[in-house]
């Protein structure tokens, strides 16, 4: 007979719509990021280990990523981050000044880039990793007609503005504009936080499959 289901509660400490953490310094990194040839967005969207038939034709470049889509705990820098370190950090540390962790760490780092009339369908982050960290977005490149569905409500975010999203409740993003929407998107948890009495006995059951 198998076990029950595991209730794989949220963090506590998620927003459940979103959460405004103000503005950050994008310039140095949005400069860069327009500049990338479109032969490297091509290249690094074609490894990326995030392929989901929602995201449609959305490209990425993906700077760190978990090791395990059960656990968060485990992430590893990809062949860009090193070179792109010095520009990401200033705006990931701005970005998460609010939350005050000692031992803050980023899992998942990301640019995401969609084209004119491009549209993320709807759906839910459903891997067990993107239960516990907070889901951070800081727009780069954007303009009217991008609407971004999240917490119940469609919504225009603006460059520079970071936020704090629910990424486990139904959400949405659609580009009804003429220009590219680029947005750095990216995971923090406080490793200092207790795991959820769910984690262990998950990857147990993982083990023993």
């Amino acid at each position: 007979m198998s076990p029950p289901p595991l209730q794989l509660s949220a963090n506590p400490r998620k927003t459940a719509g979103v959460r405004n953490l103000g503005p950050v310094d994008i310039e140095a990194l949005r400069a860069a990021v327009l500049a990338i040839p479109e032969a490297v967005w091509r290249t690094e969207d074609q490894a990326k280990p995030n392929r989901f038939g929602v995201l449609d034709d959305t490209r990425h470049i993906v700077f760190r990523f978990v090791d395990n889509p059960l656990d968060w705990r485990g992430s590893h820098d990809r062949p860009a981050w090193p070179q792109w370190r010095p520009l990401l950090a200033p705006v990931l540390d701005a970005a998460v000044r609010p939350y005050g962790y000692g031992r803050g760490v980023f899992p998942r780092v990301m640019l995401a880039r969609m084209r004119p009339g491009g549209v993320i369908h709807p759906h839910v982050d459903a891997n067990p990793a993107a239960r516990w960290p907070h889901k951070i977005h800081v727009p780069l490149l954007t303009n009217a007609g991008v609407l971004c569905f999240f917490g119940g409500e469609a919504r225009h975010f603006p460059p520079g503005e970071a936020v704090e999203v629910d990424n486990l409740g139904p959400h949405w993003v659609k580009n009804t504009g003429g220009t590219d929407r680029i947005h750095l998107i990216f995971e923090y948890y406080d490793a200092d936080q207790p795991d959820p009495d769910w984690l262990a006995p998950l990857l147990r059951q993982a083990v023993s499959r």
